[in-house]
């Protein structure tokens, strides 16, 4: 597909600087556009290439100050980045309404389930009974839908994504390769014996609108009850969501972290990669949560930023770096006082003689 400058600024909401019927039909990396290629520049370290690239329309920041004349036509709007993705998220929409469709063979659908309007059904998917599957929805190959699964409009689930029975996803839901909603909890109940006897996990996962989980990430149903992940989350790959956690909304959550069970997440979260979160724990709402930080105990106060492991204030930390750095320097300076203290000691002793 093909597009001017001026569809362009029309779809964003942008002001156009340059030339409105300069025509693009690819996006691509600034530093690596060329001829035809539409590009953002968000953060100031690649404003430099705006001035090299061959990109032929640029979107930019609207306090961005151009110090050198450039040959792209230049797209300002208020935050170049959220406006390059809402582009590009119409454009899959654009790609979407003329996708796949229709059930394709083999695959299995019982017969007491519902299939909605429009929906895509891979090769080699399995649903089971009484699922309900909502309209436009795209399962593509080798899935695997429990019984009692409800899924709701425009989700997609790509290969091999596999929901257990009973567990609920909401509208527009993105669920990557590989991940396993509605696993079992790790639930054992220590015997006297020394083994341990497996507690029956009977709850769901609740996953609400506009949710996306990256791949080869598990969450877990809950013991009881649910294991909620709410509206706006956004989970990275590798991830592991224990039972009965709640993710509040628009919370997101990098790579190779962990949820212990029962832990409750607030809204605006956010979570470095690789971090860990002991059970039965709850984290306040806009906490920033620093990559490879372990979490030992509920944070309160909202918007606390913190790091380490345990973690702790992000600001104390780093002063606590500073003055780790200055440790041989600071060792040096001790053992000279000591050195001056034992020679005004033996000074003193000499007088007093």
């Amino acid at each position: 597909m093909q597009f001017t400058a001026q569809q362009v600024a029309t779809l964003i909401k942008g002001k156009i600087e340059g030339n409105p019927d300069a025509k693009v039909s690819r996006v691509a990396k600034i530093e690596e556009a060329g001829e035809g290629s539409l590009s953002f520049v968000a953060n100031p370290k690649y404003e430099e290439y705006l001035y090299t690239t061959h990109a032929s329309i640029i979107i930019v920041n609207d306090n961005l100050e151009i110090t050198q004349p450039i040959t792209p036509t230049i797209i300002r709007v208020p935050d170049a980045y959220s406006g390059f993705a809402y582009l590009l998220e119409k454009y899959n929409e654009m790609i979407s309404q003329t996708g796949k469709k229709g059930i394709e063979e083999p695959s299995y659908i019982a017969k007491t389930a519902n299939i909605g309007k429009d929906a895509y059904i891979g090769a080699f998917s399995y649903i089971g009974e009484n699922a309900k599957i909502g309209d436009n929805v795209k399962i593509y190959p080798g899935c695997y839908i429990g019984d009692n699964v409800v899924i709701g409009n425009n989700t997609k689930l790509f290969a091999g994504v596999k929901i257990y029975d009973d567990c609920v996803l909401g509208n527009q839901v993105i669920i990557h390769s590989g991940t396993i909603v509605g696993g079992d909890g790790f639930g054992f109940a220590p015997q006297s014996d020394g083994s341990y006897r497996k507690v029956p996990q009977i709850g769901n996962v609740i996953i609400e609108d506009d949710v996306e989980v990256g791949a080869n990430t598990t969450l877990d149903r809950a013991t009881m009850g649910s294991t909620i992940i709410k509206k706006g989350v956004k989970l990275d790959n590798l991830i592991q969501i224990a039972h009965n956690v709640e993710i509040g909304e628009n919370t997101v959550i990098a790579a190779q972290s962990g949820i212990s069970g029962s832990t409750k997440v607030g809204k605006n979260v956010i979570v470095g990669g690789q971090v860990g979160m002991v059970g039965h724990i709850q984290v306040a709402d806009g906490t920033r949560i620093n990559a490879q930080s372990g979490l030992s105990k509920s944070v309160a106060d909202p918007n606390t930023a913190l790091t380490g492991s345990p973690a702790y204030d992000y600001k104390s930390s780093l002063k606590s770096q500073a003055i780790f750095r200055n440790l041989p320097e600071l060792q040096q300076r001790l053992l000279k006082l000591e050195e001056m203290v034992e020679e005004l000691k033996s000074l003193l002793n000499h007088q007093i003689r």
